[in-house]
């Protein structure tokens, strides 16, 4: 523990490093805050239907993914989600489209142009979604008096431009982060929208466990410990190298004289997981699909079966077709970079 402390000490102390930190740090909490600011227009204390309706399934995963900002019904609602699809849709089309192809290839100004494609991309699907989100709410359970505009273009329009605004402002925070911070700026965005409900989860977690005599502090200390070797063994994944071996062989050097070298045998390290959580983040902007195309094709008997297939996550073709994009994106990813 010791050692610990002085390492974070150590760290502090590199000018650089802290102010990396704390830039990080602020910026997240920008993000956090604004999670919390709910559209002009909606009253809140009438979204605790949504809160519920989000609480578990498909939608509750996206909720995590927004940081609570879609139960919310917040600037943030649309998260950081378009700008993944976006990158998805660009990485998939350099497949195919030889412009792509060749920015791909022309280093530093070809990965700023493509990112430049992708922002612009992002902002006409937000446009797509920002309405579809607002419509929405209302299947959601927010009742017809949440709304203190009414649902005419007097509040639709501002709050498209809120929406889409917000989703371009979550996107330039995550690359600030990744430029001038530490670590991927999006996937610390989705990060700490995931863990910002931690705290109240160990609280109930503990309530239940010690009040419904289902384990008492003892479960709670083992599932404490459980956690954290899984962290463990994801960090060790995530730092993983295999060694692949090089072997030179013997060469003649001149300078000023001949000499014979020894042939050398050296190692390109090559990460384990090289796409790291990537991948997995794309398969589940996709898996939102199947459950929107049922819902809103509810009317046929192949709609109904995909709403009700893929709107839970522990269904079984909901995780065969998570598992298989996944695989493929894991795959697809590791070869672009």
């Amino acid at each position: 523990m010791k050692k610990f402390i002085e390492t974070i000490s150590n760290i502090w102390k590199i000018d650089e490093l802290r102010q990396r930190i704390i830039l990080t740090l602020g910026l997240l909490l920008v993000y956090r805050f604004g999670t919390r600011i709910v559209l002009p227009g909606i009253d809140t204390a009438q979204l605790t239907q949504l809160a519920s309706s989000t609480d578990s399934g498909i939608l509750g995963i996206l909720n995590a993914f927004t940081g609570g900002a879609f139960a919310n019904a917040s600037v943030f609602a649309l998260g950081i989600m378009p700008y993944i699809s976006a990158s998805i849709v660009v990485q998939l089309m350099g497949i195919a489209i030889p412009y792509l192809q060749k920015l791909q290839k022309e280093g530093e100004s070809g990965r700023k142009t493509i990112n430049q494609i992708t922002r612009w991309l992002t902002i006409g699907i937000c446009i797509v979604q920002a309405p579809a989100y607002l419509y929405g709410l209302g299947a959601l359970g927010v009742p017809d008096s949440a709304f203190v505009l009414g649902k005419g273009l007097d509040f639709i329009v501002p709050a498209v431009i809120i929406l889409v605004t917000g989703c371009v402002f979550a996107m330039w925070l995550g690359e600030k982060i990744t430029d001038k911070g530490i670590g991927n700026g999006i996937s610390l965005l989705i990060m700490i929208g995931i863990i910002a409900t931690m705290p109240q989860s160990f609280v109930q977690e503990f309530i239940s466990r010690t009040t419904n005599n289902t384990g008492g502090i003892m479960f709670m200390l083992i599932e404490v410990i459980v956690w954290f070797l899984v962290i463990l063994a994801s960090v060790l994944l995530v730092m993983a190298v295999r060694q692949i071996p090089v072997q030179y062989a013997r060469r003649t050097a001149s300078g000023g004289y001949e000499k014979n070298v020894m042939g050398a045998r050296q190692y390109i390290p090559l990460k384990l997981n090289a796409s790291g959580v990537m991948p997995i983040i794309f398969a589940q902007a996709i898996m939102f699909a199947p459950s929107l195309l049922g819902r809103t094709f509810n009317n046929t008997a192949v709609g109904q079966w995909m709403e009700v297939q893929f709107a839970d996550i522990f269904g079984l073709a909901y995780n065969i077709l998570f598992g298989v994009l996944i695989i493929i994106f894991t795959y697809f990813y590791t070869a672009i970079t």
